[in-house]
């Protein structure tokens, strides 16, 4: 942790003493979230991201350094469409300078700033910038707590047609011979938890727009049309790794490989998940990487729900607590990681149609919280 606090106090020294007063000079006392943007752009160096285009042959492309840049600038601010983001560009200069544009007829239209986030979600940009920060600042620290869970993201598009279930052939009659198995297809799980490859992990995860529904904190059903958000947050409130999918994919098939993305960037040592999980692939391959998972137990029938209920009625009348049950009150930071991402970062003003615009567009929010999150180490 003493080497993340260095690589930030250096960089948060650079900002205070080199960017804060030249812009101070030139605009005034920055606001809150003007210096939230600066520090989110210095950390992201979205430019080492970006491929360099000039001296290319045919029609120079628009500075796509500075769109990136006002693109988390929509996140920062919120802004719901970027047309919005358009209008905020054209009336406060100092939002248009920190983007990189000196005057208003700099700022290019709205069809390119389209054709720009294309692009971007096309080349993945969000989410190599997202890993690179990470990297950067968590990759050599050991991290305690991986609180997992998913969040519901509506898109404004319509779901995915049900196809037709295919055609299974007729079982065969009778009993088996003796020795003749019948072959079982292994399940997406299984299939994950026999070393399947990650990239394959991945390919097999439905991504398309569709209706989901879920049991919220009061016990009723609520159905959204749109994605699943699938975070790995680590202590502290910031975001490891992320994935997208159909609203209707059930947590567990996303805990394996998104473990897998998250061991490949930092190390930690619990994995903290809730009942949606309690699966013993899931709690092998967490034990196999090295983790010691702590997952809220499914009682899948009426009799070992209310025998877990009469023990944590003793343990609480005792006043006894496991320190597993301790540890797994951690797991309320991936909420809150949830809540911010929505309330604060864009998560909520999807606008974009498309598994990979989503994303996109949700990780630009993502690597804004998570530089947020970083710069609080120094308070």
């Amino acid at each position: 942790m003493n080497q993340t606090l260095n690589r930030l106090s250096h960089t948060w020294q650079h900002i205070q003493s080199f960017l804060f007063p030249m812009m101070r000079e030139e605009f005034g006392e920055l606001t809150q979230k003007q210096k939230l943007l600066v520090n989110v752009l210095e950390f992201a160096n979205l430019e080492a991201h970006l491929p360099y285009n000039r001296g290319c042959p045919g029609r120079p492309l628009e500075d796509r350094a500075a769109i990136a840049r006002a693109f988390v600038t929509k996140m920062v601010y919120d802004l719901s469409t970027t047309r919005m983001l358009l209008d905020r560009l054209q009336g406060d200069i100092a939002i248009r300078r920190i983007c990189g544009w000196e005057r208003q007829a700099e700022v290019p239209s709205e069809a390119t700033f389209s054709r720009a986030f294309a692009e971007f979600a096309q080349s993945r940009l969000p989410e190599r910038v997202h890993q690179a920060i990470i990297e950067q600042h968590l990759g050599d620290q050991i991290v305690g707590h991986i609180s997992r869970d998913s969040t519901a993201i509506t898109a404004r598009e319509k779901p995915e047609k049900k196809t037709a279930p295919k055609e299974n052939k007729p079982k065969k009659r009778g009993r088996p011979k003796k020795g003749e198995e019948q072959p079982k297809e292994p399940t997406r799980l299984e299939r994950q938890a026999a070393n399947q490859p990650l990239v394959e992990m991945i390919a097999e995860l439905p991504t398309a727009c569709n209706v989901g529904t879920k049991r919220n904190s009061k016990g009723y059903k609520t159905s959204w049309t749109g994605y699943k958000l699938h975070i790995d947050a680590a202590d502290g409130g910031i975001p490891v790794s992320c994935l997208l999918t159909s609203a209707s994919l059930h947590d567990s098939q996303v805990s394996i490989p998104l473990a897998e993305i998250t061991h490949k960037r930092v190390s930690s040592l619990y994995d903290l998940m809730d009942a949606a999980y309690d699966a013993p692939q899931i709690k092998e391959h967490s034990r196999a990487l090295g983790h010691v998972p702590i997952i809220d137990i499914n009682p899948r029938s009426k009799a070992k729900k209310e025998e877990l209920e009469a023990e944590a009625k003793r343990r609480k009348a005792a006043n006894y607590s496991l320190a597993e049950d301790q540890r797994y009150n951690e797991r309320g930071t991936v909420e809150r990681v949830n809540g911010r991402a929505k309330d604060e970062f864009g998560a909520r003003s999807v606008r974009v149609k498309g598994h990979a615009k989503v994303m996109a567009h949700l990780m630009f929010g993502i690597v804004a919280l998570t530089v947020d999150q970083l710069m609080k180490f120094l308070e």
